[in-house]
């Protein structure tokens, strides 16, 4: 399915980041997902918040086309690789993903305002019980809508006496903290997750090219026109006016070009 031809002349002609933006545009969104996901785990420190971020950003069919893609190209399923390489809490959290159990019906307003009060109401429950407070969490969060979720935790923060982003900090074990905290700011607003990733991978210590080359490049045809508004929002520049800062030649052009589309 996946032909591995065309990207090879073309890798046989093109040089650095250059040919690792060319190369990611003619790779289906998919498969090029699955070998970020591989690369994610299989490297030797592990990039926690790059699966987090391809993971909880996706629906149901989303990623079980990333599944099947992973399959056909590495011969295992993402779920071995899964148990291969993570472990404890955040194993279990990705595992519960990749099930593709989450309820995606759509739903009235009115029972939506029911839902999230339900979803505020049993987050608040869990958190209260230390003992499972980790599982718990996993099951809601990765059970219930995207839309739900936001509506719940709005919910949650606004009758609770504490940010549900504080309960994560405060109560949830070591090794899902960082996860359940990625996936709740990426639900709170996405557009504003994916801004901040973005200037952190220009304005950090060296530019991470591959981290900007995977953003923008998976989320031209999605929500890249939102990110670009939130960023001058945050950062009083636009995304462009900070990316050409930091690249050149080629690579710059092809960067810019996706970016003002």
């Amino acid at each position: 399915m996946y032909s591995r031809d065309l990207l090879s002349d073309l890798k046989s002609e093109l040089r650095g980041h250059f040919e690792t933006v060319i190369v990611t545009l003619l790779t289906p969104l998919p498969l090029f997902l699955a070998k970020e996901l591989h690369y994610a785990m299989t490297d030797a420190d592990t990039k926690e918040k790059t699966i987090v971020e391809i993971l909880c950003t996706r629906d149901n069919a989303s990623i079980k086309t990333i599944k099947e893609a992973y399959h056909e190209y590495y011969d295992k399923t993402l779920e071995e690789s899964i148990d291969g390489n993570t472990s404890g809490h955040f194993c279990s959290f990705l595992f519960s993903i990749c099930s593709c159990y989450r309820n995606e019906t759509p739903c009235d307003s009115e029972t939506a305002k029911k839902i999230a009060k339900e979803i505020a109401q049993a987050l608040y429950e869990a958190g209260e019980d230390k003992m499972a407070i980790d599982e718990k969490f996993i099951h809601i969060m990765t059970s219930c809508s995207f839309y739900l979720l936001r509506l719940g935790f709005e919910e949650y923060n606004d009758t609770k006496d504490r940010n549900f982003g504080d309960v994560i900090e405060a109560e949830c074990s070591e090794d899902i903290k960082y996860s359940l905290m990625t996936f709740y700011l990426i639900i709170m607003n996405r557009a504003e997750f994916f801004a901040k990733e973005l200037h952190e991978a220009m304005t950090g210590m060296g530019t991470r090219d591959k981290a900007i080359i995977r953003l923008v490049v998976s989320r031209s045809e999605i929500d890249l026109g939102n990110i670009k508004l939130e960023y001058q929002k945050l950062y009083d520049r636009t995304l462009v006016s900070e990316l050409v800062g930091d690249i050149s030649g080629d690579y710059k052009t092809v960067m810019v070009a996706i970016i003002r589309e």
